[in-house]
Formats: C-alpha cells, sequence, structure tokens
C-alpha cells in the first residue's frame, strides 16, 4: 500500500489558548471545511466538548460528486496545548492519520498539519490519488488557511 504525506504550516495572529480552545472543539472542524463537502459532525458532542485521547468523533461527508459517506476518527493522542492527533477508524481511506501541533510564536501560533494518508485497492487507488484526491486533499487545507485567516487574521 503507497502511502502520502503532507506537512502544512500556517501562523495565526491569536494565543495559543484561543488556537487550542477552537481547535480542539470537534464542532469547528465544519467551519474551517469547505462547504461543498456538507461535512457534518454526527457525534453527539456541543460547542464546550474538548478533545482527549479515546475520544470517536463522526460525521457526514460528500468529498467528491455528491456522494454522502459516514466517517469515524478517532482522538489517539492529546497533549492539551502542543498536539492532538486524529486517525480514521471508518471512512474512505486505507489509512489517515493526522497531526496538528501548535507552537507559541512572537504575535501569536504557528500550527503545523501532518497528514500521511493512503486510498485503498491497489493499482487503481494509487491513480485516483493522482488525479482526484491529492489535489482534493491539498484544495482543503488551502480552504482551510483561508478560513482560518478569515476568523482570526493573518500575520
Amino acid at each position: 500500500m503507497k502511502t502520502y504525506a503532507l506537512k502544512l504550516k500556517q501562523q495565526i495572529p491569536i494565543s495559543l489558548d484561543e488556537a487550542w480552545d477552537f481547535f480542539s472543539s470537534p464542532l469547528n472542524l465544519a467551519k474551517i471545511t469547505p462547504p461543498d463537502m456538507r461535512f457534518v459532525v454526527t457525534s453527539d458532542y456541543t460547542a464546550e466538548t474538548k478533545m482527549y485521547a479515546g475520544m470517536i468523533i463522526t460525521y457526514k461527508i460528500s468529498p467528491m460528486l455528491g456522494i454522502k459517506l459516514n466517517w469515524m476518527t478517532e482522538i489517539t493522542h492529546v497533549q492539551d496545548g502542543k498536539y492532538f492527533v486524529d486517525e480514521q477508524r471508518f471512512g474512505p481511506y486505507a489509512l489517515w492519520h493526522h497531526q496538528h501541533h501548535f507552537k507559541e510564536i512572537p504575535g501569536g501560533v504557528e500550527m503545523t498539519d501532518i497528514l500521511n494518508y493512503a486510498i485503498p485497492y491497489g493499482a487503481i487507488g494509487r491513480l485516483t490519488n493522482k488525479l482526484l484526491v491529492a489535489s482534493k486533499i491539498r484544495k482543503i487545507f488551502e480552504y482551510r488557511v483561508k478560513a482560518i485567516e478569515d476568523l482570526f487574521g493573518k500575520m
């Protein structure tokens, strides 16, 4: 199985506490996900719910062609104010391991995303990644950068 990696950094002009408060709430993910994905958290969480190791989060998404999919991730690691990791337990990928790191810098926070993923179905999956998935993931993260800038400003 071929795995793919993506690493992105974004500087945000807010405090570490504000960044952690926003990004550690599962419900805020919809605010930074492209609307065409129709991303909905289906887990029974409130805005006050914060991530913890072992937390299961379920979603409905439409990543392509309006096809609705169920997706389940587990928050496997959390160090408050520093990082958390989500891993797919059920969904469209053969592997999804997404690290979210936060570091205080002058004037704000540097957020680093490290994503490792794999597509099922061997050669067909590799071709699908080359033709569709890799660019879709890149566009999701590009949208996210802009959405975060709209919410918090730009450094």
